[in-house]
């Protein structure tokens, strides 16, 4: 578990780019929820942790392509692929994420 910060210190509609390779985009939604996605559009090379947050939604700024943060799927074009999807949880007040292993390697 990889700690990104402390609850306290992202407020709510906010995100935090996690210095990871690749980086992690985390965003703590409108609702409360704390959703983790890398970072990088899969369209183009964007960071969607400056993208803008709608719900559980976040949109690319470079392209405007969507993902649902939840799975990861990309809901609109131009992105096609979804972006991977890592777990978050809060212990002691700070967030942590577990970046989930990529396809073809293990956990």
């Amino acid at each position: 578990m990889i700690p990104v910060c402390r609850l306290e210190d992202l407020p709510k509609g906010e995100s935090v780019r996690v210095e990871t390779t690749p980086p992690v985009a985390v965003f703590h939604t409108d609702d409360g929820d704390l959703y983790a996605v890398d970072d990088t559009c899969t369209h183009q090379d964007a960071s969607l942790s400056e993208g803008w947050l709608e719900g559980c939604l976040v949109e690319c700024p470079l392209h405007a392509a969507s993902f649902d943060l939840r799975t990861g799927i990309a809901t609109c074009l131009p992105a096609r692929r979804p972006v991977r999807t890592h777990r978050v949880t809060v212990d002691d007040g700070v967030i942590h994420v577990q970046i989930a292993a990529e396809e073809g390697t293990a956990a």
